[in-house]
């Protein structure tokens, strides 16, 4: 396992309740796989934080929307979310879909 794949612990973890999972989030019209991102605590995945995703380049989305690679379904807009200083993606209701994954499959 590389140390990209490690779960991050910080205060954002700490405040979500000291636990992560890893999620396989993919295109909810398509099927076709975007990111793998770590989701602290509980409840619905309403935003992607860029710092919790792995194995992608999240420079690009800083600026532009999230958008399928496969199908170019509008996923999610980028944000900065006011509570945290922290740039996310917030995701259109009903547009992607997830599966938690264990650490193996990253």
């Amino acid at each position: 396992m590389s140390s990209k794949s490690k779960f991050q612990s910080d205060k954002f973890k700490k405040a979500r309740g000291g636990f992560s999972r890893w999620l396989s989030v993919f295109c909810e019209s398509c099927k076709e796989p975007i990111v793998t991102y770590q989701k602290d605590g509980p409840g619905i995945l309403k935003r992607m934080y860029l710092d919790r995703m792995v194995n992608v380049d999240t420079r690009k989305w800083l600026k532009s929307n999230l958008e399928c690679p496969a199908c170019k379904t509008l996923l999610g807009v980028p944000i900065m979310y006011k509570k945290e200083d922290r740039p996310a993606i917030r995701l259109f209701a009903g547009a992607v879909g997830k599966k938690i994954i264990s650490a193996k499959e990253l």
